[in-house]
């Protein structure tokens, strides 16, 4: 079987599309590197889908933390403090479970115990704690001044946070906002490898590699391979979060670059 084949056969094999049954022996090269990409499908959508939708919470969570009322102040501290405190891998056992247990109950809750939609709201609680917690930090370093000169032009409420507040806190934030989308998404392997179970044998890049190093008795191809995407992906990462960075700066003065000239010493 030529490459282009299997690439035709296994290339969007973990979404449920080409060749059902995985291969047995005589694993290729091609083979691993094009089921361990397909598996990179279910990474990148669980790490984009929880960074997206987590991004609007966690600037709520951060909000409520800084906020003097202590009905929005203590639960926004309670919710960092437990996603933040406790193993993810030990969110997605629970979370199985418990979801297990309401579809027993409620079998409208069905959709929950699969990966797609159980795993993405632990994600999203997850990396909303950990980027609230981020914001908060950046909302108390937000400069005094900055706050004074737009109550001086007569902003408040909305107008200010929108124009002077929360731009500030995301130029603040956004260096270590990058940090936990990498980890994110480097999270995203412990979806199958946890509770979640995978349908079909349609999982994400680690559970195929484990496939791999499980019927070679070889963990050092598949699993580089692995590493080989994740390290492909964090490239994509930091330059969209580069270029974003960029762009909240825009305002601010480039720094000067010293020009080399050339002075011949002619004279002493």
């Amino acid at each position: 079987m030529s490459c282009f084949q299997t690439i035709q056969d296994y290339g969007l094999r973990s979404l449920g599309y080409g060749e059902r049954l995985l291969p047995k022996t005589d694993f290729t090269l091609c083979e691993q590197f094009t089921l361990i990409g397909s598996g990179m499908i279910w990474n990148v959508y669980f790490g984009a889908m929880a960074l997206v939708t987590g991004f609007f919470f966690a600037t709520a969570l951060a909000l409520g933390k800084a906020s003097s009322n202590i009905w929005l102040r203590k639960p926004s501290e309670w919710f960092i403090f437990i996603f933040r405190g406790s193993p993810l891998f030990i969110q997605f056992f629970f979370a199985y479970f418990f979801f297990l247990s309401l579809k027993k109950a409620y079998p409208m809750f069905d959709a929950f115990t699969s990966a797609w939609l159980g795993a993405l709201i632990v994600l999203f609680f997850n990396t909303a704690a950990y980027s609230g917690e981020i914001f908060y930090g950046a909302l108390r370093s937000i400069p005094k001044g900055d706050v004074e000169a737009a109550d001086a032009y007569g902003m408040s409420g909305w107008s200010r946070f929108r124009r002077i507040i929360w731009p500030t806190m995301l130029r603040l934030a956004w260096p270590a906002y990058t940090n936990e989308a990498i980890f994110l998404f480097h999270a995203t392997t412990l979806v199958f490898f946890s509770a979640f179970p995978a349908w079909r044998q349609k999982g994400d890049a680690l559970y195929y590699a484990s496939y791999f190093a499980d019927k070679t008795f070889n963990p050092f191809v598949p699993y580089p391979i692995l590493a080989f995407y994740f390290i492909l992906l964090t490239l994509v990462i930091v330059g969209v979060f580069g270029l974003i960075n960029t762009r909240l700066n825009r305002h601010l003065p480039k720094a000067r670059k010293a020009k080399m000239r050339f002075r011949p010493n002619l004279v002493r």
